[in-house]
């Protein structure tokens, strides 16, 4: 994606952190369209997007890995796809309402949810959100998520297993 010049051996960040430097408005210009879609396209982390009806319009492969469908499996789905049955009602709810309110509280922080793989396994997963805006409103709502379950299931067995070795109060 980037040329071997602009890295040194290693590539630590220091040394191409410039090409992800602020442009006007403070976007990322030095990289063009296309290799900023290869980047999402390649994190190892799952990127989704979705559109103002909630339907999927973008899923990398690392979203494949993670839940199990494919990207031609999963674009023009909504996301009901993922979600666990008895989280749906509330999920759409907020989603609208951000939608229509173009604020989230979610956009800084990182939030855990169960989610749902093909396979009906349910997931923990964390994840940050960003709104897509157009003019002045938003378009689509893109998250970047990461797997928690296999962490999730080893503090809680940590937990159990430090509250086994409590002596009764």
């Amino acid at each position: 994606m980037f040329p071997s010049s602009d890295m040194t051996e290693g590539g630590e960040p220091a040394c191409w952190a410039h090409l992800l430097g602020p442009g006007e408005g403070g976007t990322a210009s030095a990289l063009g369209p296309g290799q900023l879609a290869a980047l999402v396209e390649s994190l190892a982390d799952a990127v989704i997007v979705a559109d103002r009806a909630g339907r999927i319009v973008f899923w990398n492969e690392s979203a494949s890995r993670m839940l199990g469908w494919s990207a031609g499996e999963a674009l023009g789905q909504p996301l009901d796809l993922i979600v666990p049955e008895k989280h749906r009602p509330a999920h759409n709810a907020g989603y609208q309402r951000v939608i229509q309110q173009g604020t989230t509280r979610y956009g800084d922080s990182l939030l855990q949810v169960p989610a749902m793989h093909r396979d009906g396994q349910r997931l923990s997963v964390a994840f940050t959100v960003t709104l897509l805006w157009e003019a002045d409103r938003v378009v689509g709502v893109a998250a970047v998520m990461r797997d928690e379950t296999a962490r999730r299931a080893h503090e809680q067995e940590l937990r159990r297993a430090a509250a086994a070795n409590q002596p009764p109060n």
